[in-house]
């Protein structure tokens, strides 16, 4: 049930391409872009005319409002004529439709598979999917739901002109907010994989676009929580409370949350400009993370008394040394993959580290090898501490179904409608 078709080049322009995307500290790859539907035509009179009128509007909002912002909402802080910023309405537009379609799902209900579906991709080289699942739909809004998360996070992540005349800054509130922005989108992304992929058929799984595959939406939950791991990083930086053992933990947890983000993209057909920008991405601050978590770990390791600590600790800030150089190389290759981007000026994490790295890397290695001898320093990194991931996604529950697929109000819009039937 639930049939597929893939329309190749037939979008009529709705999956615009830009050319650039500005400044990027959080990577959307691309927002799934609804196409109209006419809920009249698939449900005919089953169904409360003024059910079917419901369904219909709320769709046609976000419709509206995806196509007409979605193409440029990473790169943008425009607000609505209310005063509302175009993220935040969006997101309740679609926070307002989800009980009203969940409908379709009642008790198992034939009708999810009684409207045909579409939504414009970015990441799949079919530029249009349609398909007769209200599943689909599902899966789509909260996909959806979570990039205007991530583009939230990525505009809040932007550094801003100072009143100290100084360099730009992210505020310490905007960098807490980012947080629970991230968790919120990990948590949408969970769900999907959880209670929502479980619905299709092995088949059908299999058919999903790139950005709706298993493993894209697994990347994109590691993803959102290895950002969320960064701003915490950058914070405890900050903060003189906190210990180097600390931040180790941290930059090691990052590592692991990139390189599992970067496995679950490793086999996915990521051809276009999008996906491989997603990809370049990924490996971008998981070499990022590297660096952060070698360096750590070697000024933990100089702390040891024994040549051979000294010896381990040289090998890792070398190694930290050598990632860094290769994160500024992946990330000139992301920013310069189509559509092209740019770096905001450096905050947190890599702000600190960009200065301390070389320095201290450069310090310790000719300290140490000015004590010991070359054989004595390491030529391979030390292994990485292992620890478990301590940041998880918010749990996210599908709502309920709304009040009016209630079968008394069903029950109750039936009579009447066949009342008025009757009078005709």
């Amino acid at each position: 049930m639930g049939c597929f078709a893939s329309r190749p080049k037939d979008s009529g322009g709705n999956r615009r391409k830009p050319t650039s995307i500005g400044d990027v500290s959080v990577y959307v790859p691309g927002l799934r872009i609804p196409k109209p539907v006419e809920f009249s035509q698939s449900l005919g009179d089953q169904f409360p005319k003024t059910l079917v009128e419901r369904l219909t509007a709320l769709r046609t909002r976000i419709v509206v409002m995806a196509n007409q912002e979605g193409p440029t909402i990473t790169r943008t802080r425009r607000k609505t004529q209310h005063g509302g910023s175009t993220l935040a309405d969006l997101h309740q537009a679609l926070e307002d439709y989800l009980p009203v379609l969940l409908g379709l799902t009642k008790d198992g209900s034939h009708l999810q598979f009684k409207v045909e579906f579409s939504w414009v991709n970015q990441e799949d080289e079919e530029e249009e999917t349609a398909m007769s699942n209200v599943w689909y739909e599902i899966l789509s809004i909260l996909h959806l739901m979570a990039m205007l998360q991530m583009s939230q996070a990525n505009l809040l992540l932007l550094p801003r002109g100072s009143t100290d005349g100084y360099h730009p800054k992210v505020s310490e509130e905007n960098r807490r907010a980012s947080i629970d922005i991230f968790l919120k989108a990990a948590g949408y992304l969970d769900c999907a994989v959880k209670h929502v992929l479980p619905q299709f058929s092995a088949e059908l799984r299999r058919s999903l676009p790139v950005d709706l595959a298993e493993g894209a939406l697994r990347a994109l939950c590691l993803q959102a929580l290895g950002q969320g791991v960064d701003i915490q990083l950058g914070m405890a930086i900050d903060s003189a409370k906190a210990t180097l053992a600390v931040k180790r933990r941290l930059s090691c947890e990052m590592v692991k949350y990139w390189q599992q983000a970067q496995d679950n993209l490793m086999n996915l057909p990521l051809a276009n400009g999008w996906g491989e920008k997603h990809r370049l991405f990924v490996k971008w601050k998981y070499v990022e993370a590297k660096a952060a978590a070698y360096y750590y770990h070697g000024l933990i390791l100089d702390e040891g008394n024994t040549e051979k600590s000294h010896g381990m600790a040289v090998a890792a800030l070398q190694a930290a040394d050598e990632c860094f150089k290769e994160s500024k190389k992946a990330s000139e290759a992301f920013n310069a993959s189509s559509p092209t981007s740019r770096t905001p000026p450096l905050f947190g994490t890599m702000k600190y580290l960009s200065e301390k790295i070389p320095k201290d890397t450069s310090s310790k290695v000719r300290i140490n090898r000015d004590l010991y001898s070359y054989e004595k320093i390491m030529e391979t990194a030390p292994t990485l501490p292992d620890f478990a991931l301590a940041l998880k996604p918010d749990e996210y529950q599908l709502p309920s179904v709304d009040a009016s697929w209630s079968e008394d109000n069903l029950r109750t819009k039936n009579t009447s409608n066949h009342i008025t039937g009757n009078q005709r």
